[in-house]
């Protein structure tokens, strides 16, 4: 098989397929531990399945797409599906990263350094935008890490004048992945609730390991057993730290609405005086008059936020669940 050859397979659409497949498998073989260290922004400790459930939506979309020539394509399709339907906070953020990442790559029949480094940039901000109060010490920070340190390797990549190669590209990725490590070593002290648990951040390690995912998928490999060895909390003997923090009262709700950009503005300030982790943020193609919107709040009681949802238009696929037991409402 010709270099060619390898380079479609790996970087073009199959490769983006098999890397949210990959994501898929690492996610459902780490979710019980990634739930276990889960205590912010709440010790709901689902952190781990809602990536799961989160990544396999988008894994079932980009499989389901017809096209082999259109990487941004196939991947604008796994992130519209995945926010449609995110779970939770990280679910919910992954998604919104995934809309960002997949932009740059629209209309491109693979994927190489520079289009990495802008695809990562574009994910990463869409991500912090997306977020009333963004916190460092997340999975924010940790997406920052990996796109600052794949500029970095764009950078002496054209010194050499090797900017497109494959290579090239897995180097960016080894790069990235080392300094995501570094940002997910490092949230432990960076959140006072997770310096208390002695814990590194749930959503931070969930997004490391999707960096893996895509790694093992350009490469052709599998994502190592102890990628994730050393992390505090991590131990297979380490206990559900979640279940010793204090329970969280309230709910999370999240639904899909039509929106203008200014409703959606004045939505989001509304949201803002009465929950907490507000998300928003607008599903592929939209922000333009009556887009589509994802919504992300945690609330005291559903009651009172579904009824201001409704002053803006219909909520659809309306999920609520309880904070201290994750556990469905309606």
């Amino acid at each position: 098989m010709g270099m060619d050859v390898q380079q479609k397979l790996a970087t073009g659409v199959p490769g983006a397929k098999a890397w949210l497949k990959q994501a898929e498998t690492v996610l459902a073989n780490h979710s019980d531990r990634l739930d276990a260290i889960n205590v912010f922004p709440v010790a709901d400790g689902d952190t781990g399945t809602n990536l799961y459930e989160t990544v396999k939506v988008a894994a079932q979309a980009a499989h389901d797409i017809d096209n082999d020539s259109d990487v941004g394509l196939v991947l604008s399709a796994a992130a519209e599906a995945a926010l449609e339907d995110a779970r939770g906070n990280s679910g919910t953020l992954f998604s919104v990263f995934l809309v960002g990442f997949a932009e740059p790559l629209i209309g491109q029949p693979r994927l190489n350094l520079s289009l990495l480094a802008e695809s990562l940039d574009r994910g990463q901000l869409r991500s912090w935008s997306a977020l009333t109060d963004p916190v460092r010490g997340t999975m924010l920070t940790a997406m920052s890490a990996a796109s600052e340190a794949v500029f970095a390797s764009l950078q002496e990549a054209e010194v050499s004048a090797e900017p497109q190669s494959r290579a090239a590209l897995l180097r960016g990725l080894e790069n990235s992945i080392e300094a995501t490590r570094i940002a997910v070593a490092q949230s432990e002290a960076e959140l006072d609730t997770l310096a208390a648990a002695h814990v590194v951040d749930a959503g931070a390690v969930g997004f490391l390991l999707v960096l893996e995912a895509m790694k093992a998928a350009i490469a052709g490999t599998d994502v190592a057993e102890e990628v994730l060895d050393g992390f505090p909390g991590y131990g297979i003997q380490d206990p559900h730290v979640h279940r010793t923090v204090p329970a969280e009262e309230g709910v999370e709700v999240m639904c899909s609405m039509s929106l203008s950009p200014l409703d959606a503005a004045l939505l989001r300030a509304q949201l803002d005086d009465v929950g907490e982790s507000v998300i928003i943020s607008a599903l592929p193609g939209g922000e333009d008059d009556e887009a589509r919107w994802r919504i992300h709040v945690h609330v005291p009681e559903q009651e009172t936020t579904l009824s201001l949802l409704r002053t803006y238009g219909s909520p659809e696929n309306v999920s609520v669940t309880t904070l201290s037991a994750s556990e469905s409402c309606a």
